[in-house]
């Protein structure tokens, strides 16, 4: 079994609140808009990480970070990127990816608004952790957290941090 933290959007942000959840996994999961180096530095200090950059991140952080992570976890095929969309509405730089060969697990940031939905037609779970940072529209800070057990996804649950300042 495997603990994950998915978290996203952070844009250079990191605090305690999201280091305490940190340290309490077993992974963390960022799915872009890192926003700086600084941050998935101060999480790898405590867990290993996988990330992707997303629209906001510069040159160091996405040579460092690809745009697609893909990867089987515990016989998951899990897909992370930045912009994805959601189901019936997949962004046109994933769509015809997605459809061809989907995961069982797709995971994407950029919208801050966060989501868990199941594509029946791709037989996909899609999860979207909000933004866990303080730069956006959003009014209370998210993440997700999960585990991961015998090829699937477990006790799935939002994690509120706060009202963004």
């Amino acid at each position: 079994m495997k603990k994950i933290l998915l978290l996203s959007d952070t844009h250079g942000f990191i605090d305690n609140q999201i280091l305490k959840f940190v340290k309490q996994a077993d992974e963390v999961w960022h799915a872009g808009d890192i926003g700086d180096l600084s941050v998935t530095d101060e999480i790898k200090k405590y867990k290993p990480l996988r990330a992707v950059y997303g629209n906001i991140d510069n040159a160091e952080i996405r040579s460092e970070f690809p745009l697609h992570n893909r990867f089987l976890i515990d016989d998951v095929d899990v897909w992370i990127t930045h912009i994805g969309g959601y189901p019936n509405k997949y962004d046109f730089r994933v769509k015809n990816m997605i459809t061809e060969n989907p995961s069982d697990l797709f995971i994407c940031g950029h919208s801050h608004i966060l989501r868990v939905m199941y594509d029946k037609k791709l037989k996909l779970l899609h999860l979207n952790p909000g933004a866990a940072g303080k730069h956006g529209f959003h009014q209370i800070r998210t993440m997700l957290r999960f585990e991961i057990n015998n090829k699937k996804l477990e006790n799935v649950e939002v994690i509120e941090l706060e009202k963004r300042a």
